[in-house]
């Protein structure tokens, strides 16, 4: 049975289960019957970083245009275009044993795609929630349901793992910016043309 998280919650992963290496993070997500006339194309994005906070090269910014992490630690399995149906939307594979001793936190976001244009924002978007499955038993680990209602954020930073004492941890942030993707990458460090 799944650990539920709330907003600011942080859970063990390891520390209970050291054979904890492979796991899949899913994201998901509905939108609400207000429509703006604009289909919604939601992505997710792993932002890995280091000790201050910003991601060592361009490398670490795992997203739909950037599939793969050279050290194979981190894998988007692809972009989701509509959201449309249950479950996960976008997925995103974890080795932990892979990931870099210069990484010590990896960040998970979700943005709009085009929402400015668009004329769109997450307080459109409901039943938004992060998971994690151990991949070895796809057994759900945490689940973690973003309540909380966005009105003018078209980025959130969802959750994060992190390293503390050897051990992986998850954090579930929750937490809107508005400036979409640009705004995150200059958050993590990365340059946007």
């Amino acid at each position: 049975m799944p650990i539920n998280l709330s907003k600011g919650q942080k859970v063990d992963l390891t520390k209970g289960n050291p054979s904890l290496n492979n796991i899949m993070v899913g994201l998901g997500w509905d939108v609400n019957a207000y429509d703006s006339g604009n289909d919604f194309d939601l992505d997710a994005a792993a932002f890995m970083v280091g000790e201050n906070g910003k991601c060592p090269t361009e490398k670490e910014f795992v997203f739909y245009g950037n599939l793969t992490h050279p050290s194979e630690a981190v894998k988007h399995m692809g972009d989701n275009l509509t959201g449309a149906g249950d479950g996960d939307d976008e997925q995103i594979q974890i080795d932990l044993k892979k990931v870099p001793a210069n990484v010590s936190r990896i960040a998970f976001t979700v943005t709009i795609y085009e929402a400015e244009s668009r004329r769109q924002n997450f307080g459109q978007v409901s039943n938004a929630f992060i998971r994690i499955v151990d991949e070895s038993t796809n057994q759900e680990l945490i689940r973690y349901d973003l309540g909380e209602d966005f009105s003018i954020e078209t980025a959130v930073v969802v959750g994060e793992l992190y390293r503390n004492n050897g051990e992986w941890k998850f954090n579930a942030i929750g937490s809107g910016f508005q400036g979409g993707l640009a705004a995150l990458c200059n958050h993590y460090g990365i340059q946007v043309a």
